[in-house]
């Protein structure tokens, strides 16, 4: 497990330095704030993303990871022997994809959970780094209800390890403002999401932000018709209707304020 983990860690890290650079040369959308080298490769926005992921990184290992590896060691026991091996982990695959578009889809329509996942909206500006942005709560919520899904469906480690590596990897794709080809893009949005679909989640118009739940597969919404009808457009507005993003201590104690309305 150990060493899968290293594996997974380092193959992520690998792919998000590779994205960060290259978004950054080649922008789909300029998201330079100020002249100064700093502002402009490293805003206060990318350095605020960068320290929820920090905290989020020392819950890992304290939380994330124990809970998995206790899911997994007491599952219900019911799975066949025609779901080991690969064409096993590809169905795990393809299971866990489903859970988190469902899983995702109620972090908007549950007014409690949205508390926790709209941090992650209120980035104003897309990049690598607004996949890494989430609320620990958010964390600690979802790695729970993972153990759930991993004792019910009886899923081994081996498969939950590459589903992760797998999430991130496309989490982090598409976030990303890497400019590219027209007829690629389009060509990857018929099985996977990328950027023109994802961003349209971020738009901040409440009826967009509400729709393309999709994380690795993209057919998970139209299959249960939650695609969104509007197209990316580079100037699109970001972020949530009717609000701003906060401070990096309002982001930590936004979900549990006392709401006006």
């Amino acid at each position: 497990m150990e060493v899968l983990l290293a594996y997974k860690g380092g193959v992520v890290f690998v792919w998000l330095l590779l994205l960060f650079v290259l978004e950054r040369l080649f922008p789909a959308s300029s998201l330079a704030e100020r002249s100064l080298w700093v502002d402009k490769y490293f805003p206060i926005r990318v350095r605020r993303n960068i320290s929820l992921w920090c905290c989020n990184l020392l819950l890992s290992p304290l939380v994330v990871i124990p809970l998995t590896v206790w899911a997994t060691s007491h599952v219900v026991g019911w799975r066949p022997t025609v779901l080991s091996g690969g064409f096993g982990t590809i169905i795990d695959v393809i299971m866990l994809d489903c859970l988190i578009y469902w899983w995702h889809r109620l972090n908007h329509e549950i007014p409690l959970l949205w508390r926790f996942h709209e941090i992650h909206h209120l980035d104003m500006n897309l990049d690598t780094t607004s996949a890494l942005r989430f609320h620990f709560g958010e964390v600690v919520i979802s790695a729970m209800v993972r153990v759930l899904a991993i004792v019910l469906f009886d899923i081994p480690l081996i498969s939950v390890i590459i589903f992760e590596a797998i999430l991130l990897i496309a989490t982090i794709f598409h976030h990303s403002n890497i400019r590219l080809v027209n007829g690629l893009e389009k060509a990857l949005s018929m099985i996977i999401v990328t950027p023109e679909i994802h961003w349209v989640h971020h738009h901040a118009l409440r009826r967009d932000t509400d729709s393309n739940y999709g994380t690795v597969f993209s057919f998970w919404d139209k299959i249960f018709r939650s695609r969104s009808d509007t197209k990316r457009t580079l100037n699109m507005k970001i972020g949530v209707e009717g609000a701003r993003d906060k401070s990096l201590l309002q982001l930590f104690l936004k979900p549990f304020m006392m709401r006006k309305d």
